[in-house]
């Protein structure tokens, strides 16, 4: 019996620095082969934020690899083709996007900017935060019957989940 494919998943963000990197990482992680996630921004950054890059590694996530990317290498051809498009900043929700092939289910899951926090324990507590913010809302779309969800009920738990208030 072959394996199921993977599911792919890109994580969207204006400057792909800190929360589409955490998701990235988080789906990567929590998906457990299930899931293969890739994330990208409109207008990136050109770096990884130190915030992100220190909470990953105080959970003893490895960052190699790690980078700030235009989304616009997802949407040229030999590219992933995306089941699921996932934004992540309000900026970035209200966008207009590259075409993706495929027709990927979307959802914006909002989650605020810890990148702009100041102050040391301020920044790390809006790092913790916002990762936790991720990691429920991942949890919870891994634990949907995706494969059994007709597209209308898929998109309503997407943005089930994006409303969660945590």
């Amino acid at each position: 019996m072959q394996a199921e494919k993977p599911y792919n998943v890109l994580i969207l963000c204006t400057g792909n620095s800190a929360r589409s990197i955490l998701g990235e990482v988080l789906f990567n992680t929590l998906g457990k082969g299930r899931f293969k996630a890739w994330s990208a921004g409109s207008k990136p950054a050109g770096r990884v934020n130190p915030g992100a890059l220190e909470w990953l590694q105080n959970n003893g996530i490895s960052t190699d690899g790690l980078r700030s990317k235009s989304w616009d290498e997802f949407a040229a051809p030999g590219a992933p083709e995306f089941d699921f498009i996932f934004t992540v900043c309000d900026n970035a929700a209200g966008e207009t996007c590259p075409i993706w092939p495929g027709k990927p289910a979307t959802a914006h899951w909002g989650i605020p900017d810890p990148a702009h926090v100041e102050g040391d324990e301020a920044r790390r507590a809006a790092f913790n935060k916002a990762a936790e913010q991720l990691a429920r809302r991942i949890q919870l779309f891994m634990s949907l019957p995706i494969a059994k969800l007709d597209k209308i009920t898929l998109k309503q738990k997407l943005a089930e989940i994006g409303s969660i208030k945590d």
